[in-house]
Protein backbone atom coordinates (compact mmCIF):
# COMPACT_ATOMS: atom_id res chain seq x y z
CA UNK A 1 0.00 0.00 0.00
CA UNK A 2 1.28 3.37 -0.76
CA UNK A 3 0.68 6.44 1.04
CA UNK A 4 -0.21 9.34 -0.07
CA UNK A 5 1.19 12.92 0.95
CA UNK A 6 -0.79 15.98 1.54
CA UNK A 7 1.40 18.05 -0.99
CA UNK A 8 -0.81 20.96 -0.85
CA UNK A 9 1.12 24.37 -0.62
CA UNK A 10 -0.85 26.53 1.97
CA UNK A 11 2.27 29.35 1.88
CA UNK A 12 -0.42 32.09 0.26
CA UNK A 13 -2.09 31.97 3.77
CA UNK A 14 0.56 33.50 5.69
CA UNK A 15 0.91 36.44 2.93
CA UNK A 16 -2.62 37.27 2.99
CA UNK A 17 -2.81 36.97 7.02
CA UNK A 18 -0.05 39.64 7.31
CA UNK A 19 -1.36 41.89 4.64
CA UNK A 20 -4.56 41.94 6.38
CA UNK A 21 -3.43 42.53 9.94
CA UNK A 22 -0.84 45.12 8.82
CA UNK A 23 -3.31 47.06 6.81
CA UNK A 24 -5.80 46.65 10.65
CA UNK A 25 -3.14 47.72 12.64
CA UNK A 26 -1.81 50.64 10.90
CA UNK A 27 -5.11 51.94 10.32
CA UNK A 28 -5.85 51.81 13.82
CA UNK A 29 -3.20 52.99 15.44
CA UNK A 30 -2.92 56.42 12.96
CA UNK A 31 -6.35 55.91 10.93
CA UNK A 32 -4.79 57.41 7.75
CA UNK A 33 -4.78 55.56 4.49
CA UNK A 34 -1.57 55.91 3.96
CA UNK A 35 -0.27 53.98 7.02
CA UNK A 36 -2.61 51.51 6.32
CA UNK A 37 -0.82 50.84 3.46
CA UNK A 38 2.62 51.01 4.96
CA UNK A 39 1.24 48.38 8.09
CA UNK A 40 0.31 46.14 5.57
CA UNK A 41 3.64 45.95 3.72
CA UNK A 42 5.49 45.38 6.67
CA UNK A 43 2.85 42.59 7.75
CA UNK A 44 3.56 41.09 4.36
CA UNK A 45 7.50 41.43 4.72
CA UNK A 46 7.35 39.79 8.42
CA UNK A 47 5.16 37.26 7.01
CA UNK A 48 8.12 36.75 4.28
CA UNK A 49 10.34 36.45 6.98
CA UNK A 50 8.54 34.11 9.19
CA UNK A 51 8.10 31.75 5.88
CA UNK A 52 11.40 31.95 4.88
CA UNK A 53 13.77 32.02 7.79
CA UNK A 54 11.66 30.72 10.46
CA UNK A 55 10.11 27.61 9.40
CA UNK A 56 12.05 27.08 6.36
CA UNK A 57 12.93 23.09 6.79
CA UNK A 58 10.35 21.75 9.20
CA UNK A 59 8.41 18.49 8.03
CA UNK A 60 5.16 17.75 9.19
Amino acid sequence: MTKEENKANFDWVYYVLGLFFGIVTGAIISGSFGYSLLGGLIGFIFSAIFLNKIVKGRSY
